[in-house]
């Protein structure tokens, strides 16, 4: 019955991240790359995004604390991170802010999909 429960938690879960808009199509092609060999590849995937762009963050943070006035590095660097280009602090502070929720989030649901359906 337990299992039942976490099962409907995850699926719940699982859409309101769709709805909210922090997950998309992409997310649904990784899943579908995921099988029985492999059972926590999309949670692999998004460790690794999260280890490399936290440094990308960091390298942002820096550069905008140190050189501010090199916008075309700092251009590259949001590129890199967003895919749109931006020089203000205050958009470079929302896109660390959604990076962080964003993680929770994922976090959270990948906590219960192992509580599901444990390997």
């Amino acid at each position: 019955m337990e299992g039942n429960h976490l099962q409907r938690q995850v699926a719940y879960t699982r859409r309101s991240l769709f709805e909210q808009g922090y997950l998309d199509e992409q997310f649904i092609q990784l899943e579908d790359l995921q099988d029985d060999a492999n059972p926590n590849f999309v949670e692999e995937i998004v460790t690794l995004f999260y280890t490399d762009s936290a440094r990308l963050l960091r390298t942002i943070e820096q550069a905008l604390e140190h050189n501010p006035s090199d916008f075309d590095r700092l251009d590259d660097y949001m590129h890199q991170f967003k895919g749109s280009s931006s020089r203000c602090m205050r958009t470079f502070q929302q896109v660390k802010q959604e990076h962080a929720t964003l993680r929770r989030k994922l976090e959270t649901y990948f906590q219960l999909a192992r509580e599901a359906h444990p390997v």
